[in-house]
């Protein structure tokens, strides 16, 4: 079997019909169906870019320390993450491409289990096929069964459904897998990007893991904080033994961010001035999207965090998108993420705010 033939069909090409009937709207499209940055990069990020431009020779795969250290900083102050060295951490060329090849780097294959939410990012499932192990979907521990899974995806704040999992749940489930000795991964990508409700939290936070890094990595991206989705810029922490593996893996592979990049990572890692300032544009056409999807009968669910909204009008999700695409919006269906999405759509709100005016507009009519 080749190894495309393992993988799922790629769910964005079934959206086509959909996105060629919200263009022909009058006033054309407003695709709220990819949660892709359009605002400015920061300045201090292009700035980074171009003073480290003249770069001939290779970088490492470990990474500068100044960017290692900058996200270790950015945790620590931040997000109350301490303990972390500089064996602990290494930056990613975008973490989509991390968390596809998580499995595969960690020695995942044929008889082993990979577990992750049962509304999820499609690329765990992906990372599971590629690597040949099995998977399962499941928020229950319980459903997990007998068998001992390799690798155990956490994902909170929650893309699609933008949902935060308590402090006390985080710790039970990194207390379940250090028993089994699971390897516990959480993509934190949204961590930032919280609106109301309890505050999310790293499973790297002492509060979770007890002060001990053992068994977990956390996978932080800057595409969404910082506006560098087109730098391709994250970074993996954790364990420094997985982290240790995943480093002699990287070497062989060549997987190395590019030096400039790491320049511009650990500028942004060092402001978090920029960041609260498009904090303040997303909650402001997050509240606009909210209010007018209320008003046109849907439910939104969860939603505490993240980038979208998690709505529902009751009705199979593939209706609910032609219903949007006649109005010239693009959803992405709920089922997408699994077949528990099949009522919702993903709503995100990182279009601009004329685009956003629109679909508020268009909802109103």
């Amino acid at each position: 079997m080749s190894i495309s033939a393992r993988l799922p069909d790629f769910p964005w090409d079934k959206l086509t019909v959909y996105a060629d009937r919200a263009r022909a709207h009058p006033d054309g499209i407003v695709d709220l169906s990819i949660g892709t940055p359009v605002d400015p990069t920061p300045a201090l990020a292009r700035a980074a870019l171009a003073a480290a431009a003249d770069s001939p020779g290779y970088p490492t795969t470990v990474g500068t320390a100044q960017v290692r250290q900058a996200a270790i900083d950015w945790l620590a102050r931040n997000h109350g993450v301490t303990g972390l060295d500089l064996d602990s951490l290494i930056p990613v060329v975008g973490t989509k491409e991390l968390i596809a090849g998580l499995p595969l780097h960690l020695a995942a294959g044929s008889g082993d289990l990979v577990v992750f939410p049962e509304l999820a990012y499609p690329t765990y499932e992906v990372g599971a096929a590629l690597a040949g192990a099995d998977f399962l979907a499941t928020d229950s521990l319980t459903a997990v069964g007998p068998r001992i899974p390799k690798i155990l995806w956490l994902n909170s704040p929650s893309n699609p459904t933008g949902r935060v999992l308590p402090v006390e749940h985080l710790r039970k489930v990194v207390e379940w897998c250090r028993e089994r000795g699971t390897i516990l991964i959480s993509d934190e990508c949204y961590l930032e990007c919280w609106w109301q409700g309890e505050r999310p939290v790293s499973v790297l936070h002492p509060s979770v893991c007890g002060g001990s890094f053992d068994g977990l990595l956390a996978v932080h991206s800057l595409s969404k904080r910082s506006n560098l989705a087109g730098y391709r810029a994250g970074f993996v922490a954790g364990d420094p033994a997985l982290v240790g593996e995943l480093l002699a893996v990287r070497k062989n592979l060549g997987l190395i961010m590019p030096g400039p990049v790491q320049a511009a990572m650990a500028a942004v890692l060092d402001d978090d001035e920029h960041a609260a300032a498009q904090h303040r544009i997303y909650a402001a056409r997050r509240a606009e999207l909210l209010t007018a999807l209320t008003g046109a009968g849907f439910a939104v669910d969860h939603s505490e965090a993240a980038l979208y909204l998690w709505a529902t009008r009751g009705e199979p999700c593939w209706e609910t998108v032609d219903w949007l695409a006649e109005r010239g919006i693009l959803a992405a269906p709920g089922e997408f993420y699994g077949p528990a999405g099949k009522e919702h759509v993903r709503i995100a709100f990182t279009a601009t705010d004329e685009r956003v005016a629109a679909a508020v507009a268009r909802l109103a009519e």
